[in-house]
């Protein structure tokens, strides 16, 4: 299956529904404090995104029960809202889609939670810093390798590990298609990302191993060695002479 080219209808379908959702993450910044839980934060991103006229894109896909993946610390993607308090020093990512006129867009920051030691606000810095960087590449016919040494270069001269199991991908229509982006990669490799598309770029970095392991949940991937992990994600359209962040 080849990447999905968007028509122009469709592209701006992808800027309403990133904008709901890029404001979403920011109003929940609002509420991320000692003692909130994870589900308290869920809830109110579910009632945001309905009340904008948008569908949470995550909540019952392939059965996943929330509208935000919650990552608390170790726990690096698809972490299920529960009753589980945030304290003070954590870090928590909240992975979030919408759909809207039949586009998913699909984002993710990683909060401070209180006051936070500096290696990981460090870690923080370098996984954002990592996807900001790379949009300086994103354009037209741009080969998924080089978006991925880009990503593996700029965190590991920091001292940091991408998660080398977890991909980017393409979006449109369905929430996860071709092509995938992973956050390791080599130069002039890939398939090429044609115009028109909408892909994420999701850097997922570790402060320690690289490799996951699946909770007792059937969702929740935690780093093997239980480092702090952190993930940064934009939906991008491609254009000839560079990208549109969407959300």
């Amino acid at each position: 299956m080849s990447c999905q080219i968007l028509s122009q209808e469709q592209q701006d379908a992808a800027r309403r529904s990133g904008a709901i959702l890029g404001d979403c993450l920011l109003m929940i910044n609002e509420f991320i404090k000692p003692g909130v839980t994870t589900l308290e934060l869920d809830e109110r991103a579910e009632e945001f995104i309905r009340s904008k006229g948008g569908v949470p894109g995550f909540k019952g896909y392939q059965g996943f029960p929330g509208t935000l993946c919650t990552s608390v610390n170790e726990e690096c993607v698809h972490g299920i809202p529960s009753e589980r308090e945030l304290i003070d020093g954590d870090i928590i990512s909240l992975d979030c889609g919408v759909l809207l006129d039949g586009i998913y867009t699909d984002a993710c920051r990683t909060y401070p939670v209180g006051t936070i030691s500096s290696d990981a606000d460090k870690l923080l810095k370098a996984t954002e810093g990592s996807l900001k960087n790379v949009l300086n590449i994103v354009r037209a016919n741009v080969l998924t390798g080089d978006l991925s040494a880009s990503i593996q270069q700029y965190a590991e001269e920091r001292g940091f590990k991408p998660v080398r199991s977890l991909t980017g991908h393409g979006l449109g229509d369905n929430l996860h298609q071709p092509p995938d982006i992973p956050n390791i990669g080599t130069k002039g490799t890939g398939v090429p990302i044609p115009n028109g598309a909408l892909i994420a770029i999701e850097p997922i970095i570790s402060a320690g191993s690289d490799i996951v392991k699946e909770s007792s949940d059937g969702w929740t991937l935690v780093i093997k060695n239980l480092a702090l992990s952190a993930h940064f994600e934009h939906s991008l359209l491609v254009h000839e002479d560079g990208c549109e962040v969407v959300a």
